[in-house]
Formats: structure tokens, C-alpha cells, sequence
């Protein structure tokens, strides 16, 4: 049962650290490859660089909530939400 998960590639796990700007402040960013992958096909879904979604992102949740929290964490959350509709879709 394990093995589709054990064999899962190391690439794709391997974590990756990117300089983004989120509202005029250069930030960095660190993730796993798979989960910028998503994050890339999120933006281009959405029209726009990955900088540009998460920085778009980072001031909607601001707006909402007051606070981002664990930003990074978000992001991760957010491409499991996306994967989950892209599913049901």
C-alpha cells in the first residue's frame, strides 16, 4: 500500500527557498518543489506570476482576517484545497 507513496520521487520533496515581494517588503519563501509546482499552476490558472498570486493572496487574508498567521503554512493548505476542488471539478 506504502509503495506509491515511498516511491514518490525526491524531487519533488526537495525544499526550495524563493524571494518574493509581498506589498513592497522582498521576503523568502521556503517550500517544497511539489508544492511550488502547484503554486504555479495555480497562478498561471489565475492569470498572473506565482509572485503576484501570493502577493495578491497575502493581502486578501490580511483584509479578512487582520493577520496572516503562518503564511507558509497557508500556502500549503491552499494547494491541497486547490487539488481537493480541481477533483470535484
Amino acid at each position: 500500500m506504502c509503495d506509491i507513496y515511498a516511491s514518490t520521487d525526491p524531487a519533488l520533496y526537495q525544499t526550495l527557498t524563493r524571494s518574493v515581494r509581498i506589498d513592497s517588503v522582498v521576503t523568502s519563501i521556503r517550500l517544497e518543489q511539489r508544492f511550488w509546482d502547484i503554486l504555479d499552476e495555480i497562478a498561471a490558472g489565475e492569470d498572473c506570476s506565482t509572485p503576484q498570486f501570493i502577493n495578491k493572496l497575502y493581502r486578501e487574508v490580511l483584509e479578512r482576517r487582520g493577520e496572516t498567521g503562518n503564511f507558509t503554512s497557508l500556502l500549503r493548505v491552499v494547494c491541497t484545497v486547490y487539488l481537493d476542488n480541481k477533483e470535484t471539478a
